[in-house]
């Protein structure tokens, strides 16, 4: 991500986790504002994740969606099966914050694409 002030509340979520003081309500001040931040990109695949994210925060009280498969669960099968915890699942949201950061790469775009399709999905 290109915008400074985008990455560093990106930056705060992942910090907060680290060090294990994460805020729920705190987080999805700071996605809406990146989310505000980044609607100029014209970058839809984002801009969608980011709102979803957070509402799914909002919903849940939770990050309940696991990091997407690198391989689909059945081989026949092209779709990837969203998988859901029970739990706040941290490990995964930091995974999506990373995403975030560098929408550039191919393979980033693509998981923010499965976890769209697991927030619309649960």
């Amino acid at each position: 991500m290109q915008n400074k002030q985008a990455t560093q509340l990106i930056e705060k979520i992942q910090k907060e986790i680290f060090q294990e003081k994460f805020n729920i309500s705190s987080a999805i001040e700071d996605l809406k504002k990146v989310r505000e931040i980044t609607m100029e990109l014209s970058n839809p695949v984002l801009t969608k994740a980011l709102r979803l994210s957070y509402e799914h925060l909002a919903e849940n009280d939770a990050f309940l969606i696991e990091i997407p498969n690198d391989e689909p669960i059945d081989e026949e099968s092209e779709e990837k099966a969203a998988v859901y915890s029970t739990e706040n699942n941290l490990e995964s949201f930091s995974y999506f914050l990373s995403l975030l950061t560098d929408c550039s790469k191919k393979n980033n775009l693509l998981d923010l694409k499965e976890y769209n399709k697991a927030f619309i999905a649960m």
